[in-house]
């Protein structure tokens, strides 16, 4: 990746967020080890079923090799209590880039792509953040990882999401109010759907909270 690109994956303007209600009913609760309330990230992640299991189907394509890809949805605020979440809908895979099993580069073609891709098909959408993964190594952002983080998506509102596909591990990197970011520390998030009773989530870092959807209240 150059260091000089030009290209954005978040529009240029100053972006607003959607006024929503925060779908907690909706949706159950997966802790990560680092959920102890010492972190306070400045949105809340909701992920579809359907977008996990894609993202899953894809970090397992190809287990000894780092792949990744884009996070498209929403970013919005609750109406009644201010707060800030995330809705993780679709995945858009990275194509054209340059990979091995510890490196993952997001080629120019590979920004071009993703772009043109984004801007045809998920119109009305947001890149809300971005994942990879990290073959036999762990959930945590590298010093590459959080710099490309930092430079490709500087809104405080995208997030990076690890996974270790050997493990079946993985977790989301937020920023904090202040706009530090912990690349050892990883949240868990809202199964989106998953109230129903049938839950898809398998990473085994993560803890289910309790039994009463939408009790845990954020």
């Amino acid at each position: 990746m150059e260091t000089a690109s030009r290209i954005r994956l978040s529009p240029p303007d100053a972006p607003q967020p959607q006024t929503a209600c925060i779908p907690l009913a909706h949706a159950r609760r997966w802790h990560s080890p680092f959920d102890d309330g010492s972190l306070e990230p400045v949105v809340a992640v909701f992920v579809t079923q359907t977008a996990y299991s894609h993202v899953c189907a894809h970090a397992g394509s190809k287990p000894d090799y780092e792949v990744g890809g884009v996070l498209v949805g929403k970013w919005c605020v609750d109406a009644d209590n201010n707060e800030q979440f995330v809705v993780v809908e679709k995945v858009l895979p990275a194509r054209y880039t340059r990979q091995g099993s510890v490196y993952l580069t997001f080629t120019q073609d590979s920004l071009v792509n993703l772009h043109n891709e984004f801007e045809k098909h998920f119109q009305g959408k947001r890149i809300v953040g971005w994942y990879h993964t990290h073959p036999r190594m762990g959930v945590f952002l590298s010093d590459y990882d959080t710099w490309l983080h930092g430079h490709f998506f500087p809104e405080p509102w995208q997030v990076a999401l690890v996974i270790e596909p050997h493990s079946a591990t993985g977790g989301f990197f937020i920023r904090q109010a202040g706009g530090g970011l912990d690349p050892a520390r990883h949240f868990g998030f809202y199964e989106l759907n998953g109230h129903l009773g049938h839950s898809v989530v398998h990473w085994r870092n993560l803890q289910v909270v309790g039994e009463e959807i939408g009790s845990e209240g954020g």
